[in-house]
C-alpha cells in the first residue's frame, strides 16, 4: 500500500463528521437524505463528506430505484487503520533478519545475474530474492504510474519471466498495483534496498 494513499486514508478519517458517518453505516446502509437527518446537517454537506470516504474506497453505493445507499467497506476500513502497525512491524522484522552487507549484496548479484546484466533465475531464498528484485526496481522512476505492458518490457529487458518478478515486487511492496496500473513505492516501504 502506498504511502499517499495511508496519508489520505487518515485525512479522511480525521474528521468528526466522517467518524460518525462511519459510526452509522456500520449498523446497514442508509442513504443521503438519512444521514443528513440523523446528523443534522444539510444533504450536500453529507454528499461531500461522503465523497471523500469514497475516494479511499471505505465507502460504496448502490442504487435501489431512484435512491443510492451507502455502505461501509469494513474489510477496507480495517485494512487501511492497520496498515500503519503493519507497516512498522514487517520493516522492523524484515530489516534485522535481511541485514547483509554490500559485500554480501554485490556477492549475490553476482551469482545471479551475467556479465551483461541479464537475471539468470530468481533466487527462492527470501533474503537473496530480496536483493535481486531491489537492485532491478530502481530501474523505475520513483512517482511515476506504469501501465502494465510498461512494467513487463522493463523486465523482459533482463530476465523472461515477467510475470514472476512483477508479482514479486508487489508481494514484497517494492511496487503497487491497482487496476493493472504499476508504481513504485516509496524506499522507505521497502524490505531492503541495494545499492546500484
Amino acid at each position: 500500500m502506498q504511502l499517499e494513499k495511508m496519508v489520505a486514508f487518515h485525512k479522511a478519517v480525521g474528521d468528526p463528521t466522517r467518524l460518525r458517518i462511519i459510526a452509522l453505516l456500520r449498523n446497514g446502509p442508509l442513504h443521503n437524505q438519512v444521514l443528513a437527518d440523523k446528523l443534522g446537517l444539510r444533504a450536500p454537506t453529507i454528499t461531500h463528506h461522503l465523497k471523500r470516504l469514497r475516494d479511499t474506497g471505505m465507502v460504496y453505493t448502490r442504487r435501489d430505484k431512484n435512491t443510492i445507499y451507502y455502505y461501509l467497506n469494513e474489510k477496507t476500513l480495517e485494512l487501511m487503520a492497520t496498515s500503519i502497525l503493519k507497516l512498522g512491524d514487517d520493516q522492523s522484522m524484515q530489516a534485522s533478519e535481511m541485514k547483509m552487507t554490500n559485500q554480501e549484496q554485490q556477492r549475490i548479484l553476482q551469482n545471479f545475474m551475467t556479465e551483461d546484466g541479464q537475471l539468470k533465475q530468481l533466487p527462492r531464498q527470501l533474503k537473496k530474492k530480496l536483493v535481486i528484485l531491489s537492485y532491478f526496481v530502481q530501474g523505475l522512476e520513483e512517482g511515476r504510474v506504469y501501465e502494465e505492458k510498461e512494467i513487463n518490457d522493463y523486465i523482459q529487458t533482463f530476465f523472461d519471466d515477467f510475470a514472476t518478478v512483477r508479482r514479486e515486487w508487489i508481494m514484497q511492496q517494492f511496487m503497487y498495483r491497482e487496476h493493472n496500473r504499476y508504481e513504485r513505492n516509496p524506499v522507505e516501504m521497502w524490505p531492503m534496498k541495494v545499492e546500484r
